[in-house]
This record gives structure tokens, C-alpha cells and sequence, in this order.
């Protein structure tokens, strides 16, 4: 998993509350279990027409948005099914932190373990950041994990809060495999031991 650290990036703003995992990543997608590839159905009912061309109002079709590492969004983003296919189609898209006034439960958890940083903030402090990301390119959102802080284009900080272990994975690049394998000298040294005592079984 890559390292978050500090982000400075577009933001896209997508003023919708309730956006639930079905409109992040719709159910015919879920056929694979390959996390690289989901980008381009990211949004796919509100981001493509019924032929298949793109929907011209939608926030990432806009030629600004369409490098956007940074999404701004309504309240209850990520409700609904708990696939972990919507935070894969977020990040192979691009999206490497999504700020929102509340998240589901089993999203925000699924973010930080695939190396997406889910921030909470305040519904008017959001709506403040959907104005700046309204300006498009030239107004960049910092995020600093390290500080806590997004720095807003006006230089202004606003703090966040973050579980300390959940911030300490994220800044590691620390998924469930590799929290394992930080042990992995105490597991080989018990591996080691374990035909010492272990009782045989059928001879082995």
C-alpha cells in the first residue's frame, strides 16, 4: 500500500448526500477481484450516458476534475453494501482522500486499509472546501496527515481528527499484510519452535 504523507492536489467537489457504494461502483462491476481496472466505472450510472458516452455535467468528466486526487462530498457518503470494490474503484481512478461531513462505518474502515484517507468535517467547513474546489485547477487542496491540517488555497489550516493507529498505518503504507509482517522476525522465531513441542499427527 503507498505511504500517504501530504497531498497536494485538485479537488472535486460532488455536493450529493447519501452517495451510497452502488453509485461509487454499481453491482455489474463487482464480477472481479482485481483491485486495478475499477477506475473507469467509478460513478459509472451518474458519469456515463445510457450509450456509453460521457455525461458532460458530471464533476470528473470536467477537463478540470479529471486529475482530481481530492473529492469533497455530502453527508453519508459511502453508505449502503459494504464492498470494498468502492474504495478500489476511488483510488484506481485517483482519489487518495475524500472529505465529507460523515461517512458509513464500513467504508471509512475499508478506505484506510486500502490507503484512502477519510476525513470528517463540519457540513459548513465542507461546503467552504466545495467552494474552493468550485474553482477548479488552479486552487489546490493541501492534505497534511503528519499535522492533522487541510490547507485551504488561502493558506488556512483546518484541523482534523484521525485515529492515531489508523493515521500511523496510512503514514507507514501499512495494510493487514504488511501490519503482519512486521512480526514477521517473532513469527519465524515461533515457527521455529513449534515442531519442538507440537505433538505429531498421523506422523507429522
Amino acid at each position: 500500500m503507498d505511504k500517504f504523507t501530504r497531498l497536494t492536489a485538485p479537488a472535486a467537489p460532488l455536493n450529493l448526500a447519501n452517495v451510497d457504494t452502488d453509485k461509487i461502483i454499481p453491482a455489474r462491476f463487482l464480477k472481479t477481484i482485481k483491485r486495478s481496472g475499477l477506475g473507469k466505472s467509478l460513478f459509472a450510472d451518474m458519469r456515463y450516458n445510457a450509450d456509453g458516452s460521457e455525461n458532460p455535467a458530471f464533476v470528473l468528466n470536467q477537463p478540470k476534475y479529471r486529475q482530481a486526487q481530492i473529492l469533497v462530498a455530502g453527508d453519508n457518503f459511502g453508505c449502503g453494501s459494504s464492498r470494498e470494490h468502492a474504495p478500489w474503484a476511488l483510488l484506481d481512478f485517483g482519489i487518495r482522500c475524500v472529505i465529507a461531513p460523515s461517512f458509513a462505518d464500513i467504508f471509512h474502515g475499508n478506505c484506510f486499509k486500502n490507503g484512502i484517507l477519510p476525513i470528517v468535517l463540519p457540513a459548513d467547513v465542507c461546503e467552504q472546501l466545495m467552494d474552493d474546489a468550485a474553482q477548479g485547477t488552479n486552487a489546490r487542496l493541501t492534505i497534511d496527515l503528519e499535522k492533522q491540517v487541510v490547507v485551504r488555497p488561502d493558506g488556512e489550516e483546518i484541523h482534523f481528527e484521525v485515529d492515531a493507529f489508523r493515521k500511523h498505518c496510512l503514514l507507514n503504507g501499512l495494510d493487514d499484510i504488511g501490519l503482519t509482517l512486521e512480526h514477521a522476525a517473532a513469527i519465524d522465531a515461533y515457527e521455529a519452535k513449534t515442531p519442538s513441542w507440537k505433538p505429531a499427527i498421523n506422523g507429522v
